[in-house]
């Protein structure tokens, strides 16, 4: 079992746009401004079956205060990173999950969306890689809405090892636009001033890999900040990745073939619609935005991914109206991936800015592991139990 490599820390959440403002980045040993909310609506909270973390009781003490420990390393130091969303236990049978506060005003169909994408028979579609919601809870005498969800974690964290691996992951974030798309569903990912692609709107079922518990906002440490969350590799133990944030997502009539919509800016700026600022068919920025993040995160940083570059290339045309479908890319890739060999498939991802003594270390560590896949009969291409 691998321990996690080394990187920067990662949030499970994106959204940063309420129900207030970012959080502040000053220290302190009180809560910050964005946290009254959660800490006066927790005994509500509690009530409707979820228990926030001590930090958040209304009668709360720093642990640390009188005592000799040093504050960063006690639980209740950590300060929320974004204001709208907070992990939680589920009361009933002791699961985490994550909170997310929508401002009605702000998001009018986030809730509508998200319950309409997990109603049966959608919920059951082999394809459908939406965030599962788990409940939704209306705040009592406000225009807000919780969304519960499973606790996740980003999508490429840990580091995938093979070229196996992204492919697994692949097919099943195509699957999950297409899905949408297929439903008449734009995703249209909530873009911010700390998320310039769609790579933070993607996350991961983390239960079938970690051994044990991490913190929902410190994740490369364990819920009690006490060591390092030990996990499997996703060839071990196949993951589930997910769509999240529904907030800027809009649901068409059958009917309306060419659907239009104002112009989202302020995050990635590399989309060639955003050019002119008249109102674009977001279907195809949503093609455009999955290849982006493909192209960033896999293409950019690795050798190797020749074999999906034409089909990445196509997806981020100039012109909307060459890209494909999600359908079609659906199919490319599978076509695509029929013809990469099992030796292909099972070779660890080389980074770019890899040196030669890191990368020798790695390989020698990655044939052992191979060795041992190879022996179990584990697939070279990750699919996880539906």
């Amino acid at each position: 079992m691998a321990l996690p490599d080394s990187g920067p820390l990662l949030s499970p959440t994106t959204n940063t746009t309420s129900p207030d403002s970012r959080s502040e980045t000053q220290p302190s040993n009180l809560r910050r401004a964005s946290e009254v909310f959660w800490a006066e609506h927790y005994k509500w909270l509690e009530d409707c079956g979820y228990l926030l973390r001590p930090r958040y009781r209304p009668d709360w003490i720093p642990s640390w205060q009188g005592t000799s420990k040093d504050p960063p390393a006690c639980e209740d130091w950590i300060k929320l990173e974004y204001a709208s969303v907070l992990d939680a236990t589920r009361i009933s049978d002791g699961e985490f999950v994550m909170l997310k506060a929508v401002r009605r005003k702000d998001h009018p169909f986030e809730v509508e969306i998200a319950r309409y994408l997990m109603s049966d028979p959608l919920r059951s579609d082999p394809m459908n890689h939406c965030v599962p919601i788990l409940d939704v809870l209306a705040v009592p005498d406000e225009p807000r809405d919780i969304i519960v969800m499973p606790l996740l974690r980003h999508f490429s964290d840990p580091p995938f090892q093979t070229f196996g691996e992204v492919v697994g992951c692949l097919r099943q974030l195509f699957e999950g636009l297409y899905f949408m798309h297929k439903n008449h569903v734009a995703h249209r990912p909530q873009l911010n001033a700390f998320s310039d692609c769609m790579i933070l709107n993607i996350m991961m079922d983390p239960k079938p890999l970690f051994i044990n518990s991490f913190h929902p906002f410190r994740p490369h440490r364990t819920r009690d900040l006490k060591g390092v969350p030990r996990h499997y590799s996703r060839t071990q133990r196949p993951a589930n990745y997910f769509f999240i944030d529904f907030g800027l997502s809009r649901r068409y009539d059958p009917s309306v073939t060419n659907p239009l919509e104002p112009i989202i800016m302020g995050g990635d700026n590399t989309v060639p619609e955003f050019k002119s600022r008249k109102p674009q068919n977001p279907f195809p920025i949503d093609v455009y935005y999955i290849g982006h993040a493909i192209q960033e995160t896999f293409l950019d940083e690795y050798d190797g991914f020749e074999f999906i570059e034409p089909l990445v290339l196509d997806m981020v045309q100039e012109d909307p109206s060459l890209r494909p479908t999600m359908e079609q890319a659906v199919s490319r890739l599978e076509d695509t991936c029929q013809g990469v060999g099992s030796w292909k498939l099972r070779s660890r991802l080389t980074a770019k800015k890899e040196g030669l003594l890191q990368s020798f270390l790695k390989d020698i560590a990655h044939w052992s592991r191979r060795l041992q896949y190879i022996l179990r009969r584990l697939p070279a291409v990750p699919r996880p139990q539906q």
